[in-house]
């Protein structure tokens, strides 16, 4: 049995107002995503976990760094970046409707497919998270029961869900959410049998409790 958690870094001293952020320019934790990710280690504290992978990104080792607590080492793979958006880089949400509006209603029409301008598409990582997901599945091997822990970004985290769960690409940003230090997890019996969504982007460690089970 392969356990997986995923997360998306905590809020970051630009995450507002909303823009896009993704390999370019990069900011520190908040004060909030500290406690956030703080947090979300207490609620991991007991879950033995057998590898931790994160994003080389500092907002998202930043979280990682957190989440391991001198546990395990953190490990950096490249493949798990968020999407690159190119001159959308640092620009809001606002702005980018208002100044190339064929543009935005492109890519919310079908991001897998739109790339931006000097950067990716999700087609793009999507192939580079298939990549990481055959690696890590080729790690278990079916063998033996292991948790991995994943701290990515917001569109990589959704771009993944959607390669997991075989939902069509285009639809990422549809039917998926992945908040600032939410907990998703998903789970293989065998190889063959894919993955089931056990957790899908919850908060409630965030919220006062002690966080839903999904044993």
């Amino acid at each position: 049995m392969l356990t997986l958690l995923l997360t998306r870094h905590g809020h970051t001293v630009r995450s507002e107002p909303e823009q896009y952020l993704g390999q370019r320019i990069d900011a520190p934790l908040s004060e909030r995503g500290r406690a956030d990710a703080l947090q979300l280690a207490k609620r991991l504290a007991d879950v033995e976990i057998d590898r931790l992978l994160s994003s080389p990104l500092p907002r998202a080792a930043e979280t990682a760094a957190i989440l391991a607590a001198g546990r395990l080492p953190v490990v950096p793979d490249d493949r798990l970046m968020e999407l690159d958006y190119g001159a959308w880089e640092g620009t809001t949400v606002e702005e980018i409707e208002r100044r190339h509006p064929a543009d935005y209603a492109r890519y919310v029409a079908d991001p897998s497919k739109f790339r931006f301008a000097d950067g990716e598409s999700g087609g793009i990582v999507a192939r580079r998270v298939r990549a990481f997901i055959d690696e890590l599945l080729d790690w278990w091997a079916e063998t033996t029961e292991r948790t991995v822990l994943v701290v990515g970004h917001s569109s990589l985290n959704r771009i993944m869900l959607a390669v997991l769960l075989g939902t069509p690409l285009r639809d990422y940003r549809r039917r998926y959410q992945s908040d600032w230090a939410s907990l998703t997890v998903l789970r293989w019996q065998t190889r063959a049998d894919g993955p089931q969504l056990l957790l899908g982007n919850d908060l409630s460690h965030l919220r006062g409790t002690s966080g839903v089970t999904w044993d």
